[in-house]
C-alpha cells in the first residue's frame, strides 16, 4: 500500500498524484547578492536529504534527490533529477474514529524511484525545453513529457512562458485489472522586471485528468443492518472519472539594498469541477548576513472548502449496493480529509551558507498543521500535524 507525494519534476506544475502536503516553491529570482548563482559555470549539482515526521507515529517519508544541470554550450544545456523515497507508518483510510469493528489507521510502506531528464535550448529569445519523467511504486508508475518555452521581450525585462505536460499514469488495483489515468496541463505566465529591484510574475494553468481517479486505499462506511443486526461495513470510494482544475498564481520580489534583504509573497487560488476552491498565501523574508550567510523565513497559509461529493459515511445517501470496484459512474462519494473543508499552516526557516565560490550548504526546518474548518470537516483525528527537515549541499563547476 502507499500513498503519493508529488515529485514537481514539470514546470507545468498540475501532475498527478494525491493533493499536495504543501505547495511546491515557485521558482522566484533570486536577487540577493550575498548567496547569488554563477550562471557561467559548466556544470551544476546538489545534492539533498529530507524527512517527512507526522507526529502520533503515522507517516513517515524520507527522501533522498539528487539534481544536475550541464551547460553543453552556450545555447545548450541538459538538466537532470534523480529522486527515491521511503515511505512508512499509518494513514487514515476513511472510516470513522472509534468503531471498534473498523480500523481508523491502516499501516503502509513503500519505496518510490523517480527520475527526470530535459534538454533545454536557446533560439533568438525564446528558450525551449523538452522534458521527460518516469516514477515508480510497488502499485504505481507515472510517466510524464512537457515541452516549455521562456521568451525574453523588451530588452529582457519581460518573460512570457508557456508549456504543455502530459502524464500517463498506471494504477496496480488489487483484484481487478490495472487501471489507467491521463492528465494533460496548460500553462501561461508573465514576469516583469519593474525595476532593478522589483519583480512581478503572473501565471495560469489549466488541467484536465481523465480515467481512474480515485484512490485504490480509501474507503468509505456505512452503517447497516444484517439479519436484523447493526454492522459497520465499509466500501471503496467513487469519485468522478475526470477533473477539471485551474490555478492562478500572484508573486510579487522586492529587493531592499539597505537591508540587502528581500521579500517575496506568493498568491494562489485554484478552483476545479470537485467543487474545490483553495487559496493560499506565501511570504519569504531572504535576508543576507555576512557576504556568505542567508537566513529565510516563511510562512505559508493554505484553505480549501470541501468536494461536492465528500461525505463522512454513506449513512443517509441513496446509493443502493456501492459497486465493488466503482469506475465514477453514478453517485459520487468519498470520506478522504484531504478533499474535506480544511485549512493548513506551515512555519518555517532556511539557511544556506555559501563555503567557497563553488559549493553551498543549505538547510531547513518547516513545521506544518492541517486542521478542519467549516461544515465538511473530517474527524479531528484525521488532520496531520508534521515537522519536516531538508539538507542540501550544491556544487558549481
Amino acid at each position: 500500500m502507499s500513498i503519493r507525494t508529488p515529485i514537481c519534476f514539470s514546470s507545468v506544475g498540475l501532475t498527478s498524484g494525491r493533493l499536495p502536503l504543501r505547495p511546491s516553491f515557485a521558482v522566484a529570482p533570486l536577487l540577493l547578492p550575498a548567496v547569488s548563482m554563477q550562471a557561467a559555470e559548466a556544470f551544476r549539482f546538489d545534492s539533498g536529504y529530507q524527512t517527512y515526521d507526522e507526529s502520533g507515529g503515522r507517516m513517515f517519508i524520507e527522501s533522498y534527490y539528487y539534481r544536475g544541470e550541464m551547460f553543453l554550450s552556450e545555447d545548450t544545456s541538459f538538466r537532470f533529477q534523480i529522486l527515491r523515497d521511503a515511505i512508512s507508518g499509518s494513514t487514515p483510510i476513511g472510516t470513522l474514529p472509534g468503531d471498534a469493528t473498523q480500523p481508523f489507521l491502516v499501516e503502509l510502506e513503500d519505496v518510490r524511484s523517480g527520475v527526470l531528464a530535459a534538454l533545454s535550448q536557446q533560439i533568438g529569445d525564446h528558450r525551449l525545453e523538452l522534458e521527460v519523467s518516469d516514477s515508480r511504486e510497488s502499485d504505481y508508475i507515472s510517466q510524464g513529457i512537457s515541452l516549455n518555452d521562456r521568451w525574453e521581450l523588451n530588452q529582457k525585462n519581460t518573460t512570457l512562458s508557456m508549456g504543455l505536460n502530459f502524464v500517463n499514469d498506471t494504477i496496480t488495483v488489487r483484484g481487478t485489472d490495472d487501471q489507467n489515468k491521463k492528465s494533460y496541463d496548460a500553462f501561461l505566465g508573465v514576469s516583469q522586471l519593474l525595476d532593478k529591484n522589483t519583480v512581478l510574475s503572473a501565471n495560469l494553468t489549466l488541467g484536465y485528468s481523465e480515467g481512474y481517479l480515485n484512490d485504490q486505499y480509501k474507503v468509505i462506511q456505512r452503517n447497516e443492518l444484517f439479519f436484523g443486526i447493526p454492522v459497520t461495513n465499509i466500501y471503496r470510494e467513487n469519485r468522478p472519472s475526470s477533473r477539471l482544475r485551474a490555478v492562478l498564481q500572484l508573486q510579487g520580489t522586492h529587493f531592499f539594498p539597505s537591508a540587502n534583504a528581500a521579500l517575496d509573497a506568493i498568491l494562489r487560488l485554484t478552483q476545479d469541477d470537485y467543487g474545490i476552491s483553495s487559496q493560499s498565501l506565501q511570504l519569504e523574508w531572504r535576508q543576507g548576513l555576512f557576504d556568505r550567510l542567508e537566513l529565510t523565513p516563511f510562512v505559508r497559509y493554505y484553505q480549501q472548502t470541501a468536494a461536492d461529493f465528500y461525505h463522512r459515511t454513506l449513512n443517509g445517501l441513496n446509493v443502493g449496493t456501492p459497486q465493488d470496484y466503482p469506475d465514477g459512474s453514478g453517485v459520487n462519494y468519498s470520506a478522504d480529509y484531504r478533499l474535506s473543508s480544511m485549512a493548513a499552516l506551515s512555519l518555517g526557516l532556511k539557511t544556506r551558507l555559501r563555503l567557497t565560490e563553488n559549493i553551498s550548504l543549505s538547510a531547513t526546518y518547516e513545521r506544518y498543521e492541517m486542521t478542519g474548518v467549516g461544515g465538511d470537516q473530517a474527524p479531528a483525528q484525521a488532520y496531520p500535524t508534521a515537522s519536516m527537515w531538508t539538507f542540501g549541499v550544491s556544487f558549481l563547476f
